[in-house]
């Protein structure tokens, strides 16, 4: 599945799940680029068979202004754009990916708040926050990566058998995050292979009953892909 996040890298998505059967893409508008976000640009691609969801959406604080007056304007604006993707996923009856960075106990206030509930989602790689547990309870999945590899994923290893297991994804966050031992190379969707096996020995399960129960909760998560599939 390819996350929306920019409104111009959406025709080369669409371009590639209308290429390959086993693509899909998402649209929506990463907290980087709220500014060039419109709504008449959501409906325009909604609608299309394999587009499955409403983002990559949600909240990021790790690069707000130095200057009190413009940081508060921007998580202003960041909140706004969020909600309004909530909003507009509920209305279309489509999943979310939830894009949360150095600002869980907002993005869980705002998800549980807006009856996110409604739709579900999934949080794009899982930053290990226990104030995000909880929304397991509110139809929301965990997607993990590649970072549950590396040696300084203590939080993640240690909170992963916290989640119910019913509730975990994999994901690949290419180009990104590629998992150990490709680190420093291009991310690609072969190497979830990778934290399926890492998954599997931290929750002392079978590999394939790790591929098995992610891929049926994938299919739980975004119905229309299992449908087609």
């Amino acid at each position: 599945m390819i996350p929306g996040a920019d409104f111009n890298d959406l025709p080369q998505a669409i371009k590639l799940a209308e290429k390959y059967d086993e693509v899909f893409f998402a649209v929506g508008i990463h907290p980087y680029d709220i500014k060039s976000y419109d709504e008449k640009i959501l409906e325009k691609y909604i609608s299309h068979p394999k587009c499955v969801a409403v983002g990559e959406c949600g909240l990021d604080y790790f690069r707000l202004p130095d200057d009190e007056e413009e940081k508060e304007a921007e998580v202003k604006l960041q909140k706004e754009v969020f909600i309004a993707q909530i909003n507009f996923a509920k209305k279309v009856k489509k999943p979310l990916i939830v894009h949360v960075r150095e600002a869980s106990n907002d993005s869980r206030n705002i998800l549980i708040e807006h009856n996110a509930k409604e739709v579900g989602g999934v949080l794009h790689c899982f930053n290990a926050s226990e104030h995000l547990l909880c929304l397991s309870e509110h139809n929301f999945y965990f997607g993990i990566g590649g970072v549950l590899t590396f040696k300084n994923a203590k939080k993640l290893v240690d909170i992963l058998p916290k989640i119910p297991q019913e509730k975990l994804l994999i994901e690949t966050d290419g180009p990104y995050l590629t998992p150990t031992p490709f680190r420093g190379k291009r991310n690609e969707p072969a190497y979830t292979t990778y934290v399926a096996e890492k998954m599997a020995e931290i929750l002392e399960l079978e590999d394939e009953t790790i591929r098995k129960l992610t891929t049926s909760n994938a299919k739980s998560l975004f119905k229309e892909f299992a449908r087609i599939i």
